[in-house]
């Protein structure tokens, strides 16, 4: 079946209106935090290999960081092992940390690999441990306390921060012409494992390599100010502003924060992106309207 006239003028301006970014992006390197409902629907998580297997194709370099709070939180469940929050952080005793190993570096970072090598792809996936990619620290919080009026520390366990990430890892693959999948696992240098925070990993990443893009998917349609209107073009200043003014706060306050670093520390653009919408990726990079957040490094 031929296509009606009008079907092959929409095809056609999507192709010439992607040219131009094609042609400025080549060679760059992207790093998509990959997460939420886009990797629980199939459909959405084909649509997302398909994606970065196109990037790849017409030559940016995607990285891509993924999470598996969800997966994790269902084995944690089937093996009746309790699961406690502390300032949105799960508390990782050893017996959870091995959970989460089994879950974030093994089930869930190898069916992203399947993913996109079925969908013409070469991806090779990665721990934060393998070379030594994710050093990291103990992470520290502090919480208030009402019973003693002041903020006490609380130990959470296996949950780190990013010290450092080793590019010369990532380089190795990306020059081998793979697509490299990290699971967000560090290990220190007494070579304790840690669970860190997917977007934080990917926004070290994106600084480190001196990215074009950080793309954090999301399970909302970007950031929405206080009349819910998505907003976007942002630069850091506003978003400082915004931070200050109280419409960036809640769970949404992280991962602007992620963004807002990245920016500042010299990667070109971050993008807060709604995954539950199909082709979310490509829509963003390679249209002229984008269907998120976008964050430069503007000052106004």
């Amino acid at each position: 079946m031929s296509l009606t006239r009008e079907s092959a003028l929409n095809i056609a301006q999507v192709l010439t209106e992607a040219l131009p970014y094609i042609q400025r992006f080549t060679g760059r390197t992207v790093v998509v935090k990959f997460g939420g409902n886009a990797m629980v629907d199939p459909m959405l998580h084909d649509s997302f290999a398909r994606d970065i297997v196109l990037m790849k194709l017409v030559g940016l370099n995607p990285v891509v960081v993924h999470g598996g709070g969800p997966q994790i939180g269902s084995l944690l469940e089937k093996l009746n092992i309790k699961t406690e929050f502390v300032n949105g952080m799960r508390v990782t005793d050893s017996e959870t940390m091995d959970v989460v190993e089994m879950v974030l570096g093994g089930s869930v970072n190898k069916e992203i690999v399947a993913s996109l090598n079925r969908n013409g792809g070469k991806a090779i996936g990665v721990t934060g441990k393998d070379g030594q990619l994710i050093r990291a620290r103990k992470m520290t919080v502090n919480r208030f306390s009402p019973e003693l009026d002041a903020s006490e520390i609380i130990d959470i366990g296996h949950v780190g921060e990013v010290e450092q990430i080793d590019t010369e890892v990532l380089n190795v693959i990306l020059n081998s012409n793979f697509i490299p999948v990290i699971a967000p696992i560090g290990v220190d240098t007494e070579g304790r494992t840690y669970n860190i925070n997917a977007d934080l990993v990917a926004g070290k990443i994106a600084q480190v390599m001196q990215a074009e893009k950080l793309m954090l998917l999301t399970n909302v349609p970007g950031l929405l100010d206080k009349n819910d209107a998505i907003m976007t073009g942002l630069g850091t200043a506003q978003v400082d502003e915004l931070i200050a003014d109280g419409t960036i706060s809640g769970g949404m306050l992280p991962k602007i924060s992620c963004a807002l670093d990245a920016v500042k520390s010299g990667v070109a653009s971050a993008h807060i992106i709604d995954g539950r919408v199909p082709h979310a990726v490509l829509l963003e990079i390679f249209t002229d309207e984008g269907i998120g957040t976008l964050i430069t490094s503007r000052r106004n």
